[in-house]
């Protein structure tokens, strides 16, 4: 009997302490962007329904803020145990000691190389990777239907000759009196992303040698990049940058519809798709006339696991991190948030790549390149100003390119050397 009793004691004491042991916590950072920050509760709530036993706080800061935020708090101690990170800021974090190294035996190289679309080995370092996304992005080319069929214009641009002529027909207005663009040019948007990566290759050139570490653009490729960019601007008269104020003001008087087509990315799709009250479409980036090459930028967010999180909080932040990764997720968030699932078997899916708004951005994946950046707002800010030396101070489009490559190169080397 009192041996019964006993081991009745103790059952009993360990239900209890099981039902008392507070879950475990995780904090998780994002930028705040509504509807990632809307889909990302509600996955909260599916995943802690899975797992009881851990809880996830999340917390958003602005998109300017952002990279500052985490970069002071993580060292400090504080801050988030999982993380939500631009891809061109990996290298950063990972030298720094910010981030830790994936646990290989959840999260195979092989198994991830098999499994996702490959610019995601981009954010591989020394042979190691430290994050993962849920999805991926491309560019492709936005068309108000209604302002360019008003113009006369009823099929979109397939070339950049036909774009040039499209947007001619619909721009209203000149310089510094434009009623509406005939492109809305933001060097600082997606613009100096489709010269380097699309442009510069798609005149003959590569922008970076296959390593990354050296400048390559410098070149006759690069200088005909710049100078078909800036004509947009200089020559045809298409646009003008920051024609609506704010960081998206491309993406915000396209909204509004006062621009007949934009390059954005398929992160755009949520946005446009609440905001536009008119026909819109979605089409490929235009290729040249006799040359056909194709080319594309590819990017993605990357959630990885801060040094914070060790012990218990690292097996849950693992556990966490396979669902933001999981193919269930991936289909959530293309539908929520309209981002191009990472998974190559989500990406080849055949309803996916024939989808009139999602197709095109899929369509690129193949020839998309994510550039290997190692200090993403420094090389941002090198093309930025040397595009700006030419459409706002006049330079010319060789001294642009021979600019941003110098620019470029002494960040390379920083890094390299």
């Amino acid at each position: 009997m009192r041996k019964f009793l006993t081991l009745a004691l103790t059952l009993s004491a360990a239900l209890t302490a099981t039902a008392t042991a507070a879950p475990v916590t995780l904090t998780y950072w994002q930028y705040d962007y509504a509807s990632k920050v809307d889909t990302m509760n509600k996955l909260i709530a599916k995943f802690e329904a899975q797992n009881p036993d851990i809880k996830i706080r999340q917390e958003t800061f602005p998109y300017d803020a952002y990279n500052q935020k985490v970069a002071s708090s993580v060292p400090a101690g504080q801050g988030p145990d999982v993380v939500n990170l631009f891809y061109g800021w990996l290298p950063q974090y990972v030298d720094s000691g910010y981030l830790q190294p994936l646990p290989k035996a959840d999260f195979p190289v092989k198994q991830i190389e098999n499994s996702f679309v490959p610019m995601v080995q981009t954010s591989k370092i020394g042979g190691q990777y430290y994050a993962l996304p849920t999805s991926v992005r491309t560019l492709a080319l936005f068309y108000n239907k209604d302002l360019l069929k008003a113009a006369g214009v009823l099929t979109p641009p397939r070339t950049w000759e036909d774009f040039i002529a499209a947007a001619q027909k619909v721009v209203k207005g000149a310089p510094p009196r434009f009623t509406t663009l005939g492109f809305g040019i933001q060097p600082d948007g997606q613009d100096y992303h489709v010269v380097r990566e699309v442009l510069v290759r798609q005149f003959g050139g590569s922008p970076y040698s296959k390593d990354g570490k050296q400048v390559t653009y410098d070149s006759d490729a690069g200088v005909k990049a710049m100078n078909f960019y800036t004509d947009l601007y200089t020559k045809y008269k298409l646009g003008t940058p920051n024609f609506f104020p704010g960081n998206n003001s491309y993406r915000d008087a396209f909204i509004a519809g006062k621009v007949g087509m934009i390059i954005d990315g398929s992160f755009a799709v949520g946005t446009i798709q609440k905001g536009a009250k008119f026909g819109w479409g979605v089409v490929p980036l235009p290729v040249f006339k006799g040359n056909g090459v194709r080319s594309n930028f590819g990017s993605y967010w990357v959630n990885g696991i801060t040094r914070n999180a060790k012990g218990e909080k690292l097996a849950a932040a693992v556990k966490f991190l396979k669902f933001l990764t999981s193919e269930d997720t991936q289909r959530t968030w293309l539908q929520a948030v309209g981002e191009i699932p990472a998974s190559k078997k989500l990406a080849n899916d055949p309803g996916l790549r024939r989808d009139p708004v999602y197709g095109p951005f899929v369509y690129a994946l193949p020839f998309a390149h994510s550039t290997l950046f190692v200090d993403e707002a420094g090389q941002r800010k090198a093309w930025v100003d040397a595009i700006n030396s030419v459409i706002l101070q006049g330079g010319s489009p060789a001294n642009a390119v021979k600019r941003a490559a110098a620019d470029e190169q002494k960040i390379l080397n920083g890094y390299y050397k």
